[in-house]
């Protein structure tokens, strides 16, 4: 395909990588090969790049320093501009009293490493349930990394014996909240669910961090869909600043305020949304980066371009191609299937957003999407 070219690498692996990464982001004077971009979990790079994808967004523009660098390319061949925000992360203060002493993550991946990050954070105990020994020994290792780079900005780490992983999800008797973060799958959301349920206390308030399904029918399968609601974190959950508070139909009012405390404990902001298809934020950023798909593929103009109409003609720290890259292809076409059913047409994933899924080409994840990232 003709968006797919030869590779220049950017270094990234220290604080100078980071500079790099920031300076070449920020230049656009050179054309040619596409460049690869930083994607592994290492160092300064990856902060720089975690923290640029959470405020595209939402919404905090910010202003990059300039150097000799060369630019990244995306893989139509032109050099991307893109503004990078401060990577700042979360707050660490002691756990405030509101925060549940305990708090459980079903799922250990990147998003649930993300929110037990945040909640250890705050001081609160996290028991993180993974499928098997294999994928809480990588969970751990993910939340141990988050860990590192929050030592590393000077914050104050947690002792080690406040993260607690396993497989058994009797772990969670005791949790006073516990949120699901499995992959984006309906029905492995419904049993990882019902699960819960299962195992923890009856005044445990249970909640999803899915992105798009529908609240009420997840919670059409509980016994207490009053205790069930939404907590949609942000990709990358330890630089974003946003959490939508998603809820359902039978959802408690005192649960909808607990949570909303939650987040705000946690040093996030919190966005109170009525259960609908997409949300919010979802709802609004597939819009646009399906669009900006399609203009893609009719030709209109570069990814590289696209992005930066966005990014300099609106303020957007990030453009949505690049948005879509670190979010993962896979994901956002999930999304958009989710909202094609829900809204019709409009929501219809473009034919080159279903190829390079096929052709396993997901973004940062696996080097490639509408850029090209590198291992560096």
């Amino acid at each position: 395909m003709t968006h797919h070219g030869a590779p220049a690498r950017l270094p990234r692996s220290d604080s100078a990588a980071a500079r790099e990464v920031m300076d070449a982001m920020a230049s656009a004077s050179l054309h040619g090969a596409p460049a690869r971009l930083p994607r592994s979990d290492s160092a300064a790079a990856r902060e720089v790049m975690d923290a640029m994808a959470s405020a595209s967004l939402h919404g905090a523009p910010a202003r990059p320093p300039r150097s000799d660098s060369a630019a990244a390319r995306d893989v139509t061949g032109t050099s991307a501009a893109a503004p990078i925000p401060d990577a700042s992360g979360v707050a660490d203060a002691p756990a405030p009293a509101s925060l549940p002493a305990v708090v459980g993550v079903l799922g250990g991946g990147r998003m649930g490493a993300g929110i037990a990050h945040a909640f250890l954070l705050a001081g609160v105990r996290v028991h993180v349930v993974e499928r098997d020994a294999g994928a809480a020994a990588q969970a751990r290792s993910r939340v141990e990394t988050a860990l590192g780079r929050s030592a590393a900005r000077g914050g104050t780490v947690p002792d080690a014996d406040t993260l607690a992983l396993g497989t058994d999800l009797a772990a969670f008797a005791g949790a006073g909240l516990v949120v699901e973060a499995v992959p984006e799958d309906r029905a492995l959301k419904l049993d990882a669910l019902r699960r819960i349920e299962e195992v923890v206390d009856e005044d445990a308030v249970v909640a999803s961090n899915t992105s798009s399904i529908s609240i009420d029918a997840l919670a059409a399968s509980l016994a207490h869909p009053e205790r069930f609601l939404g907590l949609h974190f942000f990709n990358p959950v330890p630089s974003s600043a946003l959490v939508e508070v998603v809820t359902g139909a039978r959802t408690h009012p005192g649960v909808v305020d607990s949570a909303t405390r939650w987040v705000e404990a946690i040093g996030k902001a919190a966005v109170v949304v009525r259960d609908a298809p997409g949300f919010a934020s979802s709802r609004l950023g597939v819009a646009l980066g399906l669009e900006a798909i399609r203009m893609l593929e009719e030709g209109v103009a570069s990814a590289r371009d696209i992005d930066t109409a966005m990014e300099l003609g609106y303020r957007h720290p990030m453009g949505p191609l690049r948005t879509t890259d670190v979010v993962g292809l896979d994901v956002r076409l999930g999304i958009a299937e989710e909202l094609e059913r829900a809204f019709g047409a409009r929501f219809t994933p473009p034919a080159l957003l279903r190829q390079l899924v096929a052709e396993g080409h997901l973004g940062r994840k696996t080097g490639r999407g509408f850029y090209e990232w590198s291992e560096g």
